[in-house]
């Protein structure tokens, strides 16, 4: 028999199958995990977006790591890349990804440090990447392209 607390450890620890550097405890997308009358387990998550391709991926997973699991999803509040641990933003610049910034910072127009050498000397190459959560940056100091996830 499973506990409450190990439910939510495992649900915690299913790798994103986008960004699988990152657990979706990680990035936040895991809500709650609730315990149901009949022993079993509900996780609700929050995807990164509502038209997120991955998200069946991340429900089929979700009901392997916990067997008979139901997920809900909840759209309400969004998701945010606040809601990134930042256990959760250091994977992402050791892997080479430039993490978001915080999303009061949006709207202002920041360069994006490079995840390699640090330098802010950075260009966008392409407003998206390998999935439309992420943009494609390229470093002008060490010169190397690099995947910064957008802020949301």
């Amino acid at each position: 028999m499973v506990s409450l607390a190990e439910a939510r450890r495992i649900a915690d620890g299913v790798p994103d199958p986008e960004l699988p550097v990152l657990t979706l405890g990680e990035l936040g997308v895991v809500r709650e995990v609730n315990e149901l009358a009949d022993g079993r387990f509900e996780v609700v998550i929050t995807p990164t977006y509502s038209g997120c391709p991955a998200l069946s991926a991340i429900r089929d997973d979700l009901v392997h790591a916990l067997p008979g699991a139901s997920v809900r999803t909840v759209l309400s509040p969004p998701w945010s890349t606040d809601w990134i641990t930042e256990e959760g933003r250091e994977k992402l610049r050791e892997h080479g990804i430039a993490p978001p910034r915080r999303t009061g910072a949006v709207d202002l127009p920041l360069s994006v440090r490079c995840p390699r050498c640090g330098s802010p000397d950075t260009e966008l190459v392409s407003r998206f990447s390998s999935t439309a959560c992420k943009a494609l940056h390229r470093c002008r100091a060490c010169l190397e392209p690099f995947d910064h996830v957008k802020e949301i």
